[in-house]
């Protein structure tokens, strides 16, 4: 019953700034506990940002600091705000949600929902 869609991927030069949007379909988007994941080319996919019902937010170390994560649960929307951008970013991007509430960094076996992805290409 939920569909996400991703969108604000593209190129950018090293050192610049990208905002990733995903738009939910669904009623009950406010409580799900929604993420970011990411898949560079021979690599697992892996965990990028995380918020909660409760707008509690989580990161991986090497995207702290540098990225936001955030919700408008009025528009059903997720957002991530992707600053001081380094080649090694350079990725598709998903966004997730799991119905379960969840604390801390996700796993990507335990979301329920996926988008399609959006590509994130870092030039230096």
């Amino acid at each position: 019953q939920v569909q996400l869609v991703e969108s604000g991927g593209g190129l950018v030069q090293t050192g610049g700034s990208l905002r990733l949007s995903c738009a939910a379909s669904g009623r009950a988007f406010s409580s799900y506990t929604m993420g970011w994941f990411r898949q560079a080319p021979g690599k697992e996919r892996e965990f990028v940002a995380a918020i909660t019902r409760y707008s509690s937010t989580y990161y991986a170390d090497s995207v702290k600091g540098r990225f936001t994560i955030s919700r408008d649960n009025a528009k059903n929307t997720l957002y991530l705000q992707m600053n001081n951008l380094k080649p090694e970013d350079t990725a598709v991007y998903y966004c997730a949600a799991d119905y379960q509430y969840r604390t801390g960094a996700l796993r990507a076996g335990d979301m329920d929902y996926w988008g399609q992805g959006t590509q994130v290409t870092v030039s230096s």
